[in-house]
């Protein structure tokens, strides 16, 4: 087993100790363990008080080298990346640390060679291809700041990230092959980059061989940059502070958020968790099904286990394609060691015949996970027999874009699980519950506001130009604490669970989509006077998006107003964002102030109306039972 690999439970209480009371010293030893250029003037400074934390700055070094160089010598032959097609078949991709670290030279010069330097933006909005992680990792080589846009997004949605962030290249592909759909991502690119004026080239990436506009002025092939791109680089030494990447999460108001992660804090933290949580060892294959638009595919495709020089599988089709045994078949195919993947998914597939299980062998399974929402004790216990077959440790992972890794989790053969619970936190991580006047809760049984308490290596630094909205979202709230948004039991063995967001921000399949973004584009509709989103339970998603709306006239056809408001919503955001119920009303229950309660709106969502609680604050109380007795679409 690795150093700083925490192997019983016993040593795992020593480790979390040390690691809340020395935090400096703890996180220095595993520092140590890197390359650097330099060394950091002072391991940690700042506070959550003044939203100013920072991590090891002053340390000079470069990911990339930590992620590729240091391995060469001893894995340069060992697989990086299996690469898994849209298309299904038999034949094995595999990339080697060699391979990958040459590919990611290559790009790195021919970024170089289109004037992008330390600190530009550059936006990616690709399949999810080992390209992808070659540009990503070839921007982060020579200092430019990579903004990932997750190639579901719309041509309005890659426009407003690739404007907030200033974004002086894009790099993107012809098109993409998901499942039985095709993408057309240049077509979608030349959409959004008319609303754009600070992109100066574009390298498209081959991947359908498709029909596309050009535009000589400013797009160039990915494979013909790179024929003539020397393959020797020197990485750029960047301060453990610099950014990383900027990455996009929605927000409880207003327009998505540009979450900057550094370059030290998220190398150590991503490197950490990897290794704890997973427990990867050197002839291990390990998968994330994740996209690398969204912070799960950062950590725990790109950056979490190439630090750890671990065997991964970059994937790109959907887990029902060509069937439902896709997933099943790639574990067999890859003898997959390590499975992480989102609840969603396996509550789609616990739907299908258990034959698509049943065809494959997956008794290479070690340990299995789960990210991006609490799973329900049904699911769990589905993967625990179905999947696992009872011999893989579950890791149901809670944390966020915002922490740049897990931070409260089981470690496998660690800590003893429990079914829709994420247990207990990481070393590091401190959380704490709070209530509704901004107390802590001391007592170990417990349900409140979950917040961390001190600052850890991963945290995001800040919201791209918005210092103002980064201290209102994260630190205003509980003073001297990390506010995550989240709400949380605590149980008698002091282990954590999710009870999901306390703020206008829905989970939808491990999406968050903030509430205001989706009402944005709804009252875009000429018929719409106001609208108001609001979550309900959905038996596969999670949460389904259940809109309000109250319209000027009689709407005579329901499903198609429906749908003049869902593709609104996909040609602004994305179809994961689609309304799932579509209710007209004639009034939203609204406080004397004129704030809409979404408390009522949500009991009527959920179907819960026995009790709709105090409604004598109501401006319109009238209003309630016109909610309750209208009819969803």
């Amino acid at each position: 087993m690795k150093p700083f690999t925490i192997t019983s439970f016993e040593e795992y209480k020593e480790v979390y100790q040390d690691s809340i009371e020395n935090p400096a010293s703890f996180w220095e030893k595993y520092a140590k363990t890197f390359d650097w250029h330099a060394p950091w003037d002072e391991v940690h400074s700042g506070s959550l008080d003044e939203g100013n934390v920072k991590w090891f700055e002053g340390g000079k070094f470069n990911i990339t080298e930590n992620c590729l160089d240091r391995h060469l010598e001893e894995h340069g032959d060992k697989v990086a990346f299996y690469f898994e097609p849209n298309a299904s078949d038999d034949i094995k991709r595999g990339m080697t640390y060699s391979d990958l670290h040459e590919e990611v030279c290559k790009f790195a010069n021919v970024l170089e060679s289109k004037g992008i330097k330390k600190g530009d933006r550059v936006a990616i909005y690709m399949a999810m291809t080992t390209e992808l992680a070659i540009a990503a990792l070839a921007c982060a080589r020579i200092g430019a700041v990579h903004s990932i846009v997750f190639a579901g997004f719309s041509a309005q949605s890659l426009a407003d990230r690739i404007n907030d962030c200033d974004a002086k290249l894009l790099i993107t592909n012809d098109g993409l092959e998901r499942g039985e759909k095709l993408v057309p991502l240049k077509e979608i690119s030349d959409e959004a980059l008319e609303q754009c004026s600070t992109i100066e080239n574009v390298i498209v990436c081959q991947r359908t061989d498709t029909d596309i506009n050009w535009n000589d002025d400013r797009d160039e092939w990915w494979h013909l940059l790179m024929e003539g791109a020397a393959i020797d680089h020197e990485a750029v030494p960047m301060d453990a502070e610099d950014p990383l990447f900027i990455l996009y999460t929605s927000g409880s108001t207003g327009k998505p958020k540009g979450q900057v992660h550094t370059c030290g804090g998220y190398m150590i933290w991503t490197s950490y968790t990897m290794r704890n949580v997973f427990q990867v060892e050197e002839d291990d294959v390990y998968w994330c099904t994740a996209d690398a638009g969204w912070i799960t595919g950062h950590s725990y495709i790109i950056y979490g286990p190439l630090l750890n020089a671990v065997s991964g599988i970059i994937f790109e089709s959907t887990p029902t394609h060509p069937d439902p045994g896709r997933l099943w078949k790639v574990i067999e195919k890859h003898n997959v060691t390590h499975f992480y993947t989102a609840p969603t998914a396996i509550r789609a597939l616990m739907k299908e015949d258990i034959k698509y299980v049943n065809n494959y062998d997956l008794s290479s399974l070690k340990v299995l996970g789960t990210v991006g929402e609490p799973i329900n004790e049904e699911a769990w216990h589905w993967y625990d027999e179905k999947i696992g077959n009872g011999n893989c440790p579950i890791v149901d992972t809670w944390w966020q874009t915002e922490t740049g890794g897990i931070m409260i989790s089981p470690l496998p053969g660690v800590t003893k699980t429990k079914p829709g619970y994420a247990t207990l936190p990481l070393p590091g991580v401190q959380p704490a519950l709070m209530d509704d006047n901004g107390n802590e809760i001391t007592e170990t049984q417990a349900q409140g506001d979950l917040v961390i308490k001190q600052p850890w290596p991963g945290m995001t630094r800040g919201i791209w130009g918005n210092k103002e909205r980064y201290m209102e979202t994260y630190f205003t709230k509980y003073p001297g604490n990390y506010f995550t948004g989240d709400g949380c039991r605590r149980d008698a063995d002091g282990y954590y669970r999710i009870t999901g967001r306390v703020d206008d921000v829905l989970n939808v399949s491990g999406h968050r989509l903030g509430t205001a973004e989706i009402e944005d584009a709804i009252d875009d509709h000429p018929r719409i006077v106001e609208s108001a989103v609001v979550g309900y339970p959905h038996d596969v998603k999670g949460e389904g998006v259940y809109a309000f709306t109250i319209c000027e006239g009689e709407i005579s056809d329901p499903e198609a107003f429906k749908k003049e408001v869902n593709d609104l919503i996909t040609r602004q955001i994305s179809p994961i964002a689609k309304a799932g119920k579509v209710q007209i009303v004639s009034d939203l229950p609204k406080t004397r102030s004129g704030k809409i309660m979404r408390r009522i709106l949500r009991k009527v969502a959920a179907n819960e109306t026995d009790d709709m609680g105090d409604i004598s604050t109501l401006l319109n109380p009238e209003a309630v039972e016109q909610v309750k007795s209208g009819k969803a679409y």
